[in-house]
């Protein structure tokens, strides 16, 4: 029996479920998401989200999987370091939820997951692959979740972050 005013139709579930968990995910992060709610706004009972999610870090795994692979793709058409750079602020920036998911507890448990342990190498090789060492990519990548973070919780009140980010990555340094 469904627990939405609207009948469940399509033909792939689990998708739908995901979506599902995404608008909940975009509205109120990671805590927002719950298999009951997920099948209530997919318009299913909550034993069909179980027949294709064991639990909430099993959904929550599948939507990380889901957007490392848009934030790979992100880095991937950015091409240079410093364009990648700007390209993962974005992401961040423009939906915190998912990138505080991608990065946030669950990734220290990606092992358990190879799906997302593999989409999450995948996005790290792309960085890697600009940079010039392994170091060169590490420095890069601490510096932009840095930023990112600082931004989004609003330690750097800036009005405008996309100048900013123009700013911080494509100035030469200063001596």
């Amino acid at each position: 029996m469904s627990t939405s005013e609207r009948p469940y139709h399509h033909g792939d579930l689990r998708a739908a479920l995901l979506d599902a968990a995404d608008r909940l995910l975009d509205a109120g992060g990671d805590g927002a998401v719950s298999l009951r709610e997920v099948a209530r706004q997919a318009g299913v009972s909550p034993t069909a989200a179980y027949r294709h999610f064991a639990d909430k870090e099993a959904l929550l795994a599948a939507l990380a999987t889901r957007h490392y692979g848009d934030f790979g793709r992100a880095l991937a058409e950015a091409g240079s370091l410093n364009g990648m750079g700007a390209a993962y602020l974005r992401f961040a920036l423009a939906r915190p939820g998912r990138f505080r998911l991608i990065f946030g507890p669950l990734l220290a448990r990606a092992a358990m997951h190879p799906e997302l342990q593999a989409a999450s190498a995948a996005a790290f090789a792309t960085l890697r692959a600009a940079a010039a060492s392994p170091e060169a990519a590490l420095r890069a990548w601490g510096m932009v979740h840095g930023l990112a973070h600082l931004l989004l919780d609003g330690a750097i009140p800036v009005p405008d972050r996309e100048a900013f980010i123009q700013r911080v990555l494509h100035r030469e340094p200063e001596g």
